[in-house]
C-alpha cells in the first residue's frame, strides 16, 4: 500500500476520536508504525532546553516552550536515507501544522525555523532532504537521492508529520501550511505543483527557480567578472557603485529615503562611473564597466535572445560579494554542474558554455531541478493559497525570477472561481536574500496567510519593519504586486501609515 494511502488511513481513524484532554505520552510515539519509516527517538524537551547539534545559535531556542521531539528516518526507495524531525507542543497547540523549508543544498534539519513555529503554537516538521552536508556531492551516482532532494523528502516528511500529530493529539491538524525561502521557496512551489493536497496555504520566499537557469546565471556572472585580472571589480568598490545607483534612482518613487522603491524604473548604466584615465577607488576601468554591465543585466541566449535568467536589480550592489568575491563562482552553482549535470568532480567552471550547458542542465534536470510548471490548477481548485515574496535587493537570486513565475502562474492556472484570488506576490524594497538589507525586512507573512486561508481575506498590504538594536527605526507597507508603496506627502517617511499602495 502506498505511503500516502496508509498515512491518510491513520489520520482518518484518529480524526473520528474525540479530542484528548492532553496529548498521549511523547515516548509512546516510538511504537507508531508508519510506512517506509523508522521512528528513532521521541522525547520531551523542556522549555528553552533544546540545543542544536551544531555549535552556535543557541539564543534562538531559549524562548521555545516545551515540546515532544520526534526523530525518524524515511526510506521510500532502496537508496533513500531521509532524516526528519517533528516537534509537537506539549501544551497550547493551535491545532495546525507548519512545515519549514531548507536553504542551498539542504543537508540539515531547519531547527531555527522549527523553533519559531513551535513558539507560535504550531506542530512543525523539517527534513534534511535525504543527505548530510551543504554540497551536492550526495547526488553523484545516486539518482534516488536526487529525487529525494528535489521533491520526495518534503512530501514524505509532511505525510509522516501529520500522522504523528494526529497520533499525539488524538486529532489531525485542522490546517497545514508550508513556510520556506530560497530552496524552501522552491520546495514550496514544487509542493503546490506535485502535491496540491499537502497544504492549505504556502509561503514561497525568493524561490530558487528555475534551479538549472539560476546556477547557470551565477556561473555566467563569475565568468565575466573573473575572466582575467583586469575585469575583476574589487569588493571595496561595491559600496561606491551602490552609492551612485541610489543617488541616481532613490527619488524616482517620490521620496528620498535611501531606498529604491521600484527598481524596474531605474535605468542605471555603470558607464557613468568609468574612469577618465587609469584606475581609482572612485571609478571603474573599462574592463570593470563591462563586468558590471553583465552583472546588472539578464543573461540571454546569444543566438535567440531569449532570457535565461534575470540579472541583479539596481540596489543589490552591497551584496555582490556573496557571489562575486572570487576567485571562483558561488560553490552552490558549481556543484549543480559538477555533480548533477556532468557527474564529474573535476569539472572546471571555466569550460562552461552558456547555451550548450544550459541545454544540458535542462535535459538532466527534467523531472527534478528544471523549471517548475507554473500551472498550479490543482492547488488553486482545492482552495489553496500561495503567498510569494522576494527582496528587491536579493544578492543571491535575481528578484524578477519571482515576478516571472507569478505572471506565468496567473496566465496558466485555471482557477475554480475567477472571483477567488489564490496567489499574491509581495516585493520588498531594500531587502536582501530572505532578509537583511537596508530596507524594512521584518514582516509577518504567516498571519497574513492564515487570515487568507481561514477568513478569506486576501492580503493587499503587509507592514514591514526595520529593527536595529531592538528598536523599530522604520515601517513601510509591502504592497501586493504590481502595486508599490507611495508616500502620501505628509508625515514621517519612516511611518507606514503615511504611505498608500498604488498601481504604477
Amino acid at each position: 500500500m502506498k505511503t500516502s494511502v496508509v498515512a491518510a488511513a491513520i489520520v482518518a481513524a484518529l480524526v473520528g476520536r474525540p479530542a484528548l484532554a492532553a496529548p498521549v505520552a511523547c515516548e509512546t510515539l516510538t511504537s507508531l508504525r508508519l510506512p517506509d519509516a523508522t521512528i528513532t527517538a521521541a522525547q520531551k524537551v523542556a522549555a528553552g532546553a533544546f540545543m542544536p547539534p551544531t555549535a552556535g545559535g543557541a539564543e534562538v531556542f531559549k524562548s521555545v516552550p516545551p515540546f515532544c521531539r520526534v526523530a525518524a528516518t524515511l526510506r521510500p526507495s532502496s537508496d533513500s536515507d531521509i532524516k526528519v524531525e517533528v516537534w509537537l507542543p506539549l501544551s497550547g497547540w493551535n491545532g495546525k501544522f507548519e512545515a519549514v523549508g531548507n536553504g542551498g543544498w539542504a543537508g540539515t534539519i531547519s531547527y531555527a525555523a522549527m523553533a519559531r513555529a513551535v513558539e507560535h503554537g504550531y506542530a512543525t516538521g523539517s527534513t534534511d532532504t535525504g543527505h548530510a552536508g551543504a554540497s551536492a556531492a550526495f547526488a553523484l551516482g545516486h539518482p534516488e537521492k536526487l529525487v529525494d532532494y528535489a521533491y520526495r523528502s518534503e512530501h514524505e516528511m509532511t505525510e509522516k508529520a501529520k500522522a504523528l500529530a494526529a497520533a499525539f493529539y488524538g486529532r489531525a491538524p485542522s490546517r497545514s501550511y508550508w513556510n520556506g525561502c530560497s530552496t524552501g521557496g522552491r520546495q514550496a512551489l514544487v509542493e503546490a505543483k506535485r502535491y496540491p493536497q499537502d497544504f492549505d496555504g504556502i509561503i514561497a520566499g525568493a524561490a530558487a527557480n528555475p534551479k538549472t537557469h539560476l546556477d547557470a546565471w551565477r556561473i555566467w556572472m563569475a565568468q565575466a567578472m573573473f575572466k582575467d585580472q583586469a575585469s575583476v571589480i574589487p569588493v571595496s568598490k561595491f559600496a561606491m557603485i551602490h552609492a551612485a545607483v541610489v543617488e541616481a534612482c532613490d527619488a524616482l518613487d517620490g521620496v528620498k529615503d535611501g531606498l529604491i522603491g521600484d527598481p524596474t524604473r531605474c535605468r542605471f548604466d555603470p558607464r557613468v562611473l568609468q574612469c577618465a584615465s587609469g584606475d581609482a577607488p572612485t571609478c571603474l576601468t573599462p574592463a570593470q564597466v563591462a563586468a558590471a554591465q553583465v552583472v546588472m543585466s539578464p543573461v540571454k541566449d546569444r543566438k535567440t535572445g531569449a532570457e535565461i535568467f534575470p540579472g541583479f536589480e539596481p540596489g543589490t550592489e552591497l551584496g555582490w560579494a556573496r557571489m562575486l568575491s572570487g576567485p571562483d563562482p558561488y560553490a552552490t552553482a558549481v556543484d549543480q554542474f559538477k555533480y548533477i549535470v556532468f557527474g564529474r568532480e573535476d569539472w572546471n567552471w571555466r569550460t562552461f558554455d552558456l547555451e550548450r550547458d544550459v541545454a544540458a542542465a535542462d535535459a538532466k534536470g527534467e523531472g527534478t531541478l528544471s523549471a517548475i510548471d507554473p500551472d498550479l490548477s490543482g492547488f488553486a481548485r482545492r482552495g489553496g493559497k500561495l503567498l510569494m515574496y522576494h527582496g528587491w535587493s536579493d544578492q543571491d537570486i535575481a528578484p524578477r525570477a519571482s515576478i516571472n513565475f507569478y505572471k506565468a502562474a496567473l496566465a496558466s492556472t485555471r482557477e475554480s472561481s475567477a472571483a477567488a484570488p489564490w496567489v499574491r506576490l509581495f516585493m520588498v524594497p531594500g531587502m536582501g536574500h530572505c532578509g537583511g538589507g537596508e530596507g524594512p525586512n521584518a514582516f509577518d507573512m504567516m498571519t497574513a496567510l492564515e487570515s487568507w486561508v481561514e477568513q478569506g481575506r486576501a492580503p493587499e498590504r503587509i507592514v514591514a519593519s526595520r529593527v536595529a538594536a531592538g528598536k523599530v527605526e522604520r515601517t513601510r507597507p509591502l504592497c501586493a504586486y504590481p502595486q508599490v508603496a507611495r508616500y502620501s506627502g505628509t508625515g514621517s517617511i519612516d511611518d507606514a501609515a503615511n504611505f498608500v499602495c498604488v498601481t504604477p
